[in-house]
C-alpha cells in the first residue's frame, strides 16, 4: 500500500510593522491582534531572528505573528534592513508594513498628545520627523506594503489592516476621492489623478463664488452643463472596469484625486459625487477635500 505523501505545512504569517512616529502603528498592531495574530510591541532589532524562530517551532502554536520595531529602538534600527533580508532567504515569507503620514497630519497628531518626538525632547516636532524620515528611508524602500494613514482615522485604517491580511471581502477595499486645487500641487499619495478644469468654473458666478462644491447652488450649476455629465458618465465606466483590476492586485486602498484650479468648486463637486456613485455600487468611500479652505 503506497504511503499518501505528507501535507505540506501550512505557511505561517510574520509581519513587521514599522514607520514614522505617530503614523498609526499602534492602532494598527490592535487591528492585528483582533485578527488573532501574536502580537508584539516595541521588539528588539536583534530578538526579531529569535521571534521569527519561535514562530516556526512545531507545536509553539503561533501561526501567524505581528511585531512593532521603530525608532524607540535607538541605533539598532539601522540593522532591521539587514534582519529583514534574512529572514527573506529563509523559510518564512515575511511582509514588512511601513506607516507614514504628512508632516502637517503628524505635527497635529503630537500637538493633540502633548507628547515629544521620540527623536529628541529638546528637538521642535518637525526636526524630529525630518530625521526619523532619514532614518527610515532604507527601510521604506523594502516595505511590501506603503500606507499613508494622513486622512485615516483609526476605523479606516483598521479596515485597510482587515482587507489586507484577513481576508474580508474585496469589495470593503478603500477609495478614498480627493478634491485638490493645482495652484497647490497635486497630492503626493495620489494613484489616479483626474484633472477636471475644463469644465465650466462657479467661480465667476458672483452669488456662487464663495461656495464649495457641496453647496446645492454650485451642484445645480454643475449639473446643468451636459459635458459634467458625459464626464461622470465616462469615468463612471473606466472606474468600475479599474477597481476589480486593483483588487485582483492585492490593493487595499485606492486614492483617486481630483483637481480643478483653486480646489474649491468644481473639483469638491466632483469628488463627492465619485464618492457617492462608487458607494452605490458597494465600494467603501470617503471623500475630502484638501484646499477648499485655501485662497
Amino acid at each position: 500500500m503506497k504511503k499518501k505523501p505528507s501535507a505540506k505545512p501550512k505557511s505561517k504569517q510574520f509581519v513587521l510593522i514599522t514607520g514614522l512616529s505617530g503614523s498609526g502603528k499602534a492602532s494598527v498592531l490592535k487591528a492585528f491582534e483582533d485578527l488573532g495574530y501574536y502580537c508584539v510591541d516595541n521588539l528588539p532589532i536583534d530578538l526579531i531572528p529569535r521571534f521569527a524562530e519561535m514562530c516556526q517551532q512545531a507545536g509553539s502554536g503561533i501561526d501567524r505573528a505581528a511585531a512593532v520595531v521603530d525608532s524607540r529602538g535607538g541605533e539598532a534600527l539601522s540593522q532591521l534592513p539587514a534582519v529583514y533580508r534574512d529572514l527573506s532567504r529563509g523559510d518564512l515569507r515575511p511582509s514588512l508594513v511601513f506607516l507614514e503620514a504628512s508632516d502637517k497630519a503628524l505635527i497635529r497628531r503630537f500637538e493633540e498628545t502633548r507628547r515629544p518626538h521620540p527623536l529628541g525632547r529638546d528637538l521642535p516636532v518637525r526636526e524630529g520627523i525630518r530625521l526619523e524620515r532619514l532614518l527610515l528611508k532604507p527601510i521604506h524602500q523594502l516595505a511590501s506594503v506603503v500606507i499613508d494613514t494622513s486622512r485615516l482615522n483609526v476605523h479606516e485604517l483598521r479596515d485597510l489592516i482587515q482587507t489586507r491580511f484577513g481576508g474580508v471581502s474585496a469589495r470593503a477595499m478603500l477609495v478614498s476621492t480627493v478634491s485638490f486645487g493645482y495652484r497647490f500641487g497635486v497630492p503626493q499619495d495620489a494613484d489616479l489623478v483626474f484633472d477636471v478644469r475644463f469644465l465650466p468654473n462657479p467661480n465667476y458666478v458672483a452669488k456662487l463664488k464663495k461656495k464649495t462644491g457641496t453647496d446645492a447652488g454650485v451642484r445645480r450649476f454643475m449639473e446643468s452643463y451636459p459635458q459634467t455629465r458625459e464626464f461622470m458618465s465616462r469615468l463612471m465606466s473606466l472606474l468600475l472596469y479599474l477597481l476589480p483590476q486593483y483588487i485582483a492586485e492585492g490593493k487595499s486602498y485606492l486614492t483617486i484625486a481630483v483637481g480643478c484650479t483653486g480646489g474649491r468648486h468644481r473639483s469638491v463637486y466632483l469628488a463627492e459625487e465619485i464618492a457617492a456613485a462608487l458607494a452605490r455600487e458597494g465600494y467603501k468611500t470617503k471623500a475630502s477635500h484638501r484646499d477648499v479652505g485655501r485662497t
